[in-house]
């Protein structure tokens, strides 16, 4: 956005304690708001802070709304969860709904099974925001993979807000060097495995490393990201153990995952959104084992993926056969490339959200408005 318009800036509120280790563009700037971390039941709790949850949405809702009371943003986008994770937005909404400033909900192509869905959002009373406060629902997929309200019962005025985008290309920088690695160097090809932050990811690792323990033989090496969100000591145990394999290098993060992506011959994945745009973005071949607990949002795309020719799903049946997930890993690299399939507008995602967020800039980014100051002179006010 920042770089199509040169009077943009942009300000992130966000829960992710690793959010300073990305570079940001000219114009983009955050506040850190504390994190909270999902539990295996769904439930929260406090990523740092040794507090109630409670108390912690509390400071997050304080942060949020005096952030968007002096910030007074022209455009104001919340994403994926239309109240917040408990409620801690709707204050923000209302100040702004009384401003007149547009909302945006944003959501990924697949939320959960819609029956799951239907019941969580009624029980935090969320489907009237989307009536309430919203001008607008992005969805940064496309309806072929998911409705991702299927099951919600939203007025056809609301569904006339949503806006299917497609999805969100990744273009990071590519041709940065790997790391430094023993066993793997910039001509060796490699599968890359990722776990994204590594809180859920245990269970995928533990089975590719099963696999190179029995089957010494497979053809490529693996580069493993455990996330910087793992468990400490399972971190240090699955690098102890990959330290014995020859052909298993694991790393605990790298903010340039885009270039390890673009490096790798396939790519072995729980399937996350973000995961998915980078395999669709760099034509990738990828096997997706998803997660089904807490949620199933991983497993429906990844079927349905599957389905379209994109990738290959491997169920985790709980025994993780070492050497079912071997011969998954042997011929990962001969799978059909994602680009094989033709879906119209697949990854035009980016584009399209821009031009959504200019019909709500296009007065101001036409006619940049001036404000008085005390002295009389006039200076220039930017979108936000």
């Amino acid at each position: 956005m920042v770089e199509e318009n040169s009077n943009l800036s942009v300000l992130i509120l966000s829960g992710s304690p690793i959010i300073g280790s990305f570079g940001f563009r000219s114009r983009v700037d955050f506040v850190r708001i504390p994190g909270v971390i999902k539990l295996r039941n769904g439930d929260y709790t406090s990523l740092n802070l040794h507090i109630d949850i409670e108390q912690t949405l509390s400071i997050r809702s304080s942060i949020i709304m005096h952030t968007a009371e002096f910030y007074d943003p022209d455009l104001f986008i919340v994403d994926k969860e239309p109240l917040g994770l408990r409620g801690e937005v709707e204050d923000t909404l209302r100040l702004l709904k009384q401003r007149g400033t547009p909302c945006v909900l944003g959501l990924r192509d697949v939320m959960d099974d819609p029956a799951l869905l239907a019941s969580e959002w009624k029980r935090k009373n969320t489907a009237p925001a989307l009536a309430e406060y919203y001008d607008d629902i992005w969805v940064y997929g496309l309806p072929q993979i998911c409705d991702p309200l299927a099951g919600i019962d939203i007025s056809p005025s609301v569904r006339r807000k949503m806006t299917y985008t497609g999805y969100l290309r990744r273009s990071g920088e590519t041709g940065i060097p790997l790391p430094v690695l023993e066993k793997i160097d910039e001509n060796t090809p490699y599968l890359l495995v990722t776990v994204g932050g590594g809180g859920d990811g245990e269970e995928i690792i533990d089975w590719v490393l099963s696999a190179y323990e029995t089957d010494p033989d497979l053809p490529h090496p693996a580069l493993i990201v455990l996330g910087p969100f793992m468990n400490s000591d399972l971190q240090h145990d699955f690098q102890l153990r990959a330290s014995k394999l020859d052909k298993v290098e694991a790393i605990t993060f790298n903010a340039q995952l885009e270039s390890l992506v673009d490096g790798a011959i396939g790519i072995v994945s729980m399937g996350g959104y973000n995961t998915f745009c980078e395999i669709l973005s760099f034509n990738k071949r990828a096997l997706i084992i998803p997660r089904t607990i807490p949620r199933m949002e991983q497993y429906i795309r990844a079927s349905r993926a599957q389905e379209l020719g994109f990738v290959q799903m491997l169920e985790n049946d709980g025994q993780r056969d070492p050497v079912k997930m071997a011969t998954a890993l042997r011929n990962l690299p001969q799978q059909k490339l994602p680009a094989d399939v033709i879906v119209p507008g697949l990854l035009d995602g980016q584009q399209n959200v821009i031009k959504l967020a200019n019909k709500w800039f296009r007065s101001k980014l036409d006619h940049i408005k001036t404000v008085e100051t005390p002295d009389k002179k006039r200076v220039n006010e930017t979108p936000s």
